[in-house]
């Protein structure tokens, strides 16, 4: 390797143990996510454990092979993986809808920064390649001129050419190692240059974290607060899959979380922010023969309790008569609907 190529080779060389780096710890955090209840939410589970699968194969293969169309697939799969959550975030998702956190927040700066990095990886030329590149352009200089040359003898004596009609490439091109690959563009082939590979990645980071921003300023966040009851505010019933369950003023299922006692909730910080609590003192509408009580919360705020369950909402609902948090395992406990007669 000449002096020339090293210092391109030890960037890329970074640039491999970096982008394989980030796309492991993308992997890594939606294992955690996965094993803590991400597997019990239907089609979202599954989602995620391909993601787990996908993000660590690729991540193996940018470290081992460093090859660029290898990089281009982790980049594409950074992207992708970003734009999934931002829809979650925005609009939901399988009936499961993203809140705004701290470790969201933290994984989708580290996709955006993944794909920087594999993009460029993928589009700028290995140490070798532009040696090669240089070769094959000289290569096919001096393959022209043979020919050239050799029709110019054969034309002078009577004879015809050997140039194939139509083609730039002669017979003595073919002779002298002329390749199909070389057809192709060279920036296809062979990268383009740092400045354009570092403009275009710029480009597509500036939209992402656009992007990112917008969406996570839009999203409900992860407090942990009950937010004051409506003066006048009542619980009522409504009938899901057959079965009575309690809603709230809104029309919006109740739900119990396994873990509480009658006198605490456990679900704070982004717990609460995937299962807002509800706020209380609430009324008792018709066919609410349950008891009605008030909790305080680990910040303050009061939150209603249905026969000795606090009560929540969850937002991967979005309007009456769904049920889409039933039976999660999620957030360290499983959640309920909660039936006016229980």
């Amino acid at each position: 390797m000449s002096a020339e190529q090293r210092p391109v080779a030890g960037l890329r060389l970074l640039l491999r143990v970096v982008g394989a780096g980030l796309l492991i710890a993308t992997a890594a955090m939606h294992l955690d996510l996965y094993l803590t209840g991400y597997n019990s939410i239907p089609t979202i589970g599954p989602l995620f454990l391909f993601q787990v699968i996908v993000a660590f194969a690729l991540g193996g293969l940018v470290l081992v092979t460093g090859n660029r169309l290898v990089a281009a697939l982790g980049a594409g799969f950074a992207l992708a993986t970003l734009g999934g959550y931002l829809i979650t975030v925005q609009f939901g998702l399988f009936g499961f809808r993203e809140v705004r956190t701290t470790a969201g927040t933290v994984a989708g700066i580290i996709e955006v920064v993944a794909f920087a990095v594999l993009a460029y990886l993928a589009a700028t030329p290995s140490a070798g390649a532009a040696a090669v590149g240089s070769g094959s352009a000289a290569r096919r200089s001096g393959s022209a001129e043979a020919a050239a040359a050799t029709a110019a003898r054969r034309g002078g004596v009577g004879g015809t050419s050997d140039a194939v009609p139509g083609s730039v490439h002669t017979a003595a091109d073919r002779g002298s190692g002329w390749a199909a690959s070389d057809r192709l563009p060279d920036w296809l082939t062979a990268g383009v240059s740092p400045l354009l590979a570092v403009l275009g990645v710029a480009a597509v980071v500036v939209v992402a974290f656009g992007l990112l921003g917008g969406a996570l300023a839009g999203a409900g966040s992860s407090s942990s607060s009950a937010t004051s009851a409506s003066s006048g505010a009542e619980l009522k019933t409504a009938s899901i899959g057959g079965t009575t369950v309690l809603v709230n003023s809104a029309g919006l299922t109740l739900y119990s979380f396994a873990p509480d006692t009658s006198s605490k909730s456990v679900c704070n910080g982004s717990c609460a922010g995937y299962w807002p609590p509800l706020a209380g003192p609430l009324k008792a509408g018709p066919g609410v023969t349950g008891s009605l009580a008030t909790i305080k919360r680990a910040d303050g705020s009061v939150q209603e309790t249905y026969n000795g369950h606090p009560l929540y909402t969850y937002v991967g609902d979005s309007g009456p008569g769904q049920d889409n948090g039933n039976n999660l395992n999620l957030n360290g406990g499983l959640w309920r609907v909660v039936p006016v007669a229980g």
